[in-house]
């Protein structure tokens, strides 16, 4: 039973993906529990209190500050989740692969129609800017009017099931503010060639989209042996 932050990297590490909230979506959650269930008893793991050690909405953001090994963004079923340094090339591979063995561009994927407009407005600015709050990569992208919100919403997501996005961090409209807890914390996106090393990609360079889904498909059928194969394609290559 997971019942610290320690526990819950270890777990992590070990399952190399999850999803980030207690419903597993018939493929695996490090945790069984979401924010509006019973805590299980003898459980000291609680949604939303704010602890550091025993909160996993905590968590989220305290593996980006302490680690490097670890991403978390939008990754499956357009929903939060993580996968480790070890097994996102596998993941990057299923996704953006060529067609063969090498990972193609932003701009041929664009180029082919895969990519959708609004998609790449927000990519161009962070590519060009590097790690950007979203309240100032919203109207930097031409979203700022209150009626594009849903537009640069989906946007978002589109980028970073793509793996072309990726949570780096949290930031403060008003710094000074950060320790008010009236305050929102705005997201912080960066590209994952920003996030993580040159072997990484260049591991995926190696892998073909299939060899990389046969890889992941083999540890889905071992951290959930129940998992229907349309659930584990959907969880791979996020279509």
């Amino acid at each position: 039973m997971i019942r610290s932050y320690k526990d819950f990297v270890d777990t992590l590490l070990d399952a190399g993906f999850s999803m980030a909230g207690g419903n597993d979506e018939g493929i695996y959650s490090y945790i069984h529990w979401n924010w509006n269930d019973p805590v299980p008893d003898g459980s000291p793991i609680a949604w939303h209190t704010g602890d550091a050690e025993t909160d996993p909405w905590e968590w989220r953001m305290r593996v980006l500050d302490e680690r490097n090994d670890i991403a978390y963004a939008k990754l499956f079923f357009k929903k939060n989740g993580y996968i480790a340094r070890a097994w996102y090339p596998f993941f990057l591979a299923a996704r953006r692969g060529s067609g063969g063995r090498g990972l193609a561009t932003f701009c041929e994927l664009y180029e082919a129609g895969q990519i959708s407009y609004a998609a790449k407005r927000v990519y161009d600015v962070v590519a060009q800017n590097g790690a950007t709050p979203t309240h100032i990569l919203r109207p930097e992208a031409g979203f700022a009017a209150k009626e594009d919100k849903a537009a640069f919403d989906r946007a978002l997501v589109e980028l970073q099931m793509r793996m072309f996005l990726t949570v780096c961090g949290k930031a403060y409209r008003h710094p000074l503010r950060e320790n008010n807890e009236n305050c929102w914390a705005s997201t912080v996106l960066c590209t994952p060639e920003n996030f993580f090393d040159e072997a990484t990609f260049a591991q995926a360079a190696t892998l073909t989209s299939n060899e990389a889904a046969q890889k992941i498909t083999a540890q889905i059928q071992h951290l959930n042996p129940n998992a229907q194969a349309k659930k584990i394609e959907k969880f791979i290559f996020g279509a």
